[in-house]
Parts: C-alpha cells; structure tokens; sequence
C-alpha cells in the first residue's frame, strides 16, 4: 500500500468562521473547499495550531501515518521509534481519533462525523469523496 491509498481525503479548505467563545483553548473552526462542494468543522486546540479567518489549510485524513502506507496492527501513533519517520513529520496539526457516525444528506452528499478524544470534525460532501471514510479510526493531518 503506498501513502497515496492510506490518505483517505485530502483536500485544502479556506477558514470562514471561528467560534471560540466556549472554550480558553479550543475554538470550533468552519471552511469550504476551493470548489465549495465539502463544508468542515472541526474543534482545534488554537494554543497548538493557532488560526485566522481566510487562512487555508490543508486537510488529510488517513488511516495510517506510515509512509509507506502499512498499517499500524494496533500499533498506535506513540510507538514509533525515535528518528523513525512517518507522515506526520510533514504536518503541523495531527490528532487520532474514531469515525463515530455517517448521514445521508441531501441529494449525492454525506455527512461524517470523528471525535478525537472529544475534539470533533464533522464534513459534508460528494459521497464519491467521502466515502474512503468508511473506516473505523483516522488520523487527522493538517498544515497552513
């Protein structure tokens, strides 16, 4: 498997709203994608991935952080070895979690929702584009 198969969504989304009024740390920010057809939100922790409105990120969820897209056999993102590289070496913001809940929506869209670890990301889109995500666990990846 090449790291190509393990990136199930990749796509680059301009920030529209951030709302941090609930929280000291985290703030809930939303986006489009350049083409408009898949909305995010997603609760960051802005202390370690700070954000602006207009900011563009750049979005992957995968299900391994391998570069050579192995999977983890429950390894988990902690026990990689010191000097080893992975995936996530080539992002700013990384975070695992669990793929909780799929919706249908309207027309051809799907909704998705992951928590990690009470972090939440909910996307909307093209089933064709979404559909990768029928896994159980991701890794989110992000950089500006």
């Amino acid at each position: 498997m090449a790291t190509a198969d393990a990136q199930l969504f990749d796509d680059a989304f301009t920030i529209t709203l951030i709302n941090a009024s609930k929280y000291d740390r985290v703030s809930r920010i939303s986006g489009h994608n350049l083409t408009s057809d898949v909305e995010f939100s997603l609760d960051v922790n802005t202390e370690l991935y700070p954000c602006a409105i207009n900011d563009t990120v750049n979005l992957v969820l995968a299900s391994t952080l391998a570069l050579d897209g192995s999977k983890d056999d429950g390894k988990g993102w902690r026990e990689a070895g010191r000097g080893e590289a992975s995936l996530a070496d080539l992002y700013d913001y990384v975070c695992h979690g669990k793929i909780y809940r799929f919706e249908e929506g309207d027309g051809e869209n799907i909704r998705v929702f992951v928590s990690f670890g009470g972090l939440l990301l909910y996307i909307v889109g093209p089933y064709k584009k979404l559909t990768p995500l029928r896994v159980e666990y991701v890794y989110l990846l992000m950089k500006k």
